[in-house]
């Protein structure tokens, strides 16, 4: 698909964003919205507009934290690289700013988690989502200018459709994209800045495979949403078709987007370029169906979290092209169980979440978030 020239300045600009958002100063003010612009929910979400939203101190140290002086137990983990465990079964995960903490969501819950080593993990907000069969809260991305406006988006499911919403602090959830089709399956959605006003939108085909090659419907796509004005509806443009089981997407430090899905027949790593150009086929396939989920890219890697394979591949790539110059490096395996979400962290480390309590086999200390630094095989994030 060929993009017009605002879509393909809005690719460019996203390296430029990604460094800027990475180096931020956080404060700690919050955004409001009209609430004329959005679908009240029920039942109220609530909020902490306490430590969650509060000034970002930068990290205290750049090593992983030792382990803890105590014994092992049910939410004690004795692993140094664990950072927050006893959670419900996780959705999206992002790191923040301060290159020490990170934003977790548990998915059926509807709760967001700010996690950080040694601490507790603490409730930012509570949404009201539906998270029966595999929808819930799905994915969470910082706005550009988190560290001014504080702003969370988030791809939910509801009883009647799955959407983009806009959180601040102490405000109602305020609608951003709505009318994603939703289905007893195939739920699962994801978000990533493309430019500081568009988001790339990954959905899921709701188990319907024609829905995903169907240009009427929004299921089984990669779209690209302007960020509306207030009382007004975004016209998005489709960047791929064909999605099966939404997975990931995520940006490299060159502008490329990375996406994870799996279909009938295999499971897929596209990639998107940095002037809107997506290829003649999937960068990487597994025909053996590991259940690929999150990613998060480095200069010359890519790393792609695997549930159902227990483990994280690591994609060797060109820093020049991105395009994927060796087969993929297995780690990681059956040590932290089934793995989901993940995301690069500015420091240079790997956040990833596990999904244990989604048909895994959970033990006393799931569901967990863990930082690790990059593995080899695909690079470290420069």
């Amino acid at each position: 698909m060929t993009k017009g020239a605002r879509g393909t300045s809005s690719w460019r600009l996203r390296t430029a964003m990604a460094a800027a958002v990475a180096g931020m100063l956080a404060v700690s003010s919050c955004a409001q919205f009209d609430d004329a612009a959005s679908t009240p929910f029920t039942p109220e979400p609530t909020f902490d507009s306490g430590p969650g939203f509060g000034p970002l101190d930068p990290p205290t140290s750049t090593t992983t934290p030792s382990a803890p002086a105590v014994p092992p137990g049910p939410c004690v983990d004795p692993d140094p690289a664990v950072i927050a465990t006893c959670l419900d079964t996780t959705g999206g995960l992002v790191a923040l700013p301060d290159g020490n903490s990170a934003l977790v969501t548990e998915r059926r819950t509807g709760r967001i988690l700010r996690v950080a080593p040694e601490t507790e993990p603490v409730e930012i907000a509570s949404i009201p989502v539906d998270g029966s069969g595999d929808g819930g809260l799905l994915d969470i991305a910082l706005s550009p200018t988190f560290g001014e406006d504080r702003l969370m988006y988030a791809y939910i499911t509801t009883p009647v459709d799955n959407r983009v919403v806009r959180i601040a602090a102490g405000d109602a959830p305020k609608d951003v994209f709505t009318g994603i089709p939703r289905g007893a399956t195939g739920n699962g959605g994801a978000l990533e800045f493309v430019s500081p006003t568009a988001l790339a939108v990954l959905t899921g085909n709701t188990g319907n495979p024609a829905a995903a090659n169907d240009p009427a419907s929004l299921a089984g796509k990669l779209l690209e949403v302007p960020l509306p004005a207030p009382g007004t509806a975004p016209a998005p443009s489709v960047t791929l078709s064909g999605i099966g089981t939404a997975g990931d997407v995520c940006l490299d430090p060159i502008g490329n987007l990375w996406v994870t899905d799996r279909t009938e027949l295999e499971d897929r790593l596209q990639r998107v370029g940095s002037d809107g150009s997506v290829g003649t086929g999937p960068a990487w396939t597994w025909p053996e169906r590991p259940g690929v989920a999150g990613c998060a890219a480095a200069p010359d890697g890519v790393a792609v979290s695997l549930s159902n394979g227990k483990a994280l591949a690591v994609l060797s790539t060109d820093p020049g092209s991105g395009a994927v110059t060796a087969a993929p490096a297995v780690t990681l395996e059956d040590r932290y169980g089934m793995l989901g979400a993940a995301s690069a962290g500015p420091d240079g480390r790997l956040w990833v979440a596990t999904v244990n309590k989604s048909g895994g086999e959970p033990g006393p200390n799931d569901d967990r978030v863990v930082r690790i630094e990059f593995p080899a095989g695909g690079g470290g994030f420069d």
